[in-house]
């Protein structure tokens, strides 16, 4: 795989986020009525077309739906098509081992990224068995240590589940479960500009204490925003672009692809 360029202290660091893609062995399966595959294309040919540029793509989990190593083959060989260094993190339909499998001779797993004036931290909050997340001693040790060692430099931190509350309440009990201890490390650091996640499969964009707070759209299904319970959205899939500047600005925001139409099915179970 490509490895991250290196652009000066005074340019930005053009980021794209993928996540959620929840792919299966067979490139023809659906989840909830969509072919998770074709969706996930038609996402990589809207960033191609959109984005010229790209110094890191970032993949916040749920690459897999079925874990399988071949699904995670397949999330490399499309997003091959980028031609940009990539960073992977694991959810909670994910596979380690299988991820590990795929990412082999690359950097992909590899947890920090210093680029440009940025140093932009990958952190597993999966649990094996488990849908909601837990940042585990070693994760936060890695925070610290990493926030720590970086003082000079602005941050973005990267996870799969939610830290805060947003306004589904269907999915309160399935996010990150030890938020307060993540943002006792965070509070300490004035060097935290952003946290990006996954899980939610759909957009939030918020302020805490003078970080950003974004999630970002699935390349597959949506969640209806703002839910009691479970449904399913008719926004199309999406990514997120980021601008990190020099001087820790965050430009950012949501492209979804066109022209999109697919039957929700309940019973093609998630």
């Amino acid at each position: 795989m490509p490895q991250p360029s290196t652009p000066h202290d005074h340019a930005p660091v053009y980021l794209v986020q993928l996540t959620d893609s929840h792919l299966f062995a067979d490139a023809d399966r659906t989840l909830l009525g969509m072919n998770t595959c074709e969706s996930l294309q038609r996402v990589i040919e809207r960033v191609r077309d959109e984005q010229p540029r790209i110094d890191l793509l970032l993949a916040t989990g749920d690459l897999s739906q079925d874990g399988t190593q071949a699904s995670y083959a397949r999330f490399r060989d499309l997003t091959s098509s980028l031609q940009a260094p990539s960073r992977w993190l694991a959810g909670n339909h994910d596979e380690p081992l299988s991820m590990e499998q795929a990412a082999q001779g690359s950097q992909a797993l590899e947890p920090v990224v210093d680029i440009g004036n940025w140093r932009i931290l990958m952190l597993n909050s999966a649990v094996p068995g488990a849908v909601p997340g837990v940042l585990d001693e070693r994760e936060l040790k890695l925070l610290d240590q990493a926030l720590a060692e970086a003082p000079g430099r602005h941050h973005l931190i990267c996870f799969h589940h939610q830290p805060v509350p947003i306004d589904c309440a269907w999915m309160a009990p399935i996010g990150l479960r030890n938020a307060d201890a993540l943002f006792a490390v965070l509070d300490r650091y004035p060097q935290v500009r952003a946290l990006l996640w996954g899980h939610i499969h759909q957009e939030w964009d918020q302020m805490r204490n003078g970080v950003r707070l974004l999630a970002s759209p699935s390349t597959c299904i949506q969640f209806e925003p703002g839910s009691e319970d479970f449904k399913v959205g008719e926004q199309a899939p999406g990514y997120r672009w980021l601008r990190l500047h020099p001087d820790g600005a965050v430009d950012t925001g949501v492209s979804r692809v066109s022209d999109f139409e697919f039957t929700i099915d309940y019973e093609d179970g998630y």
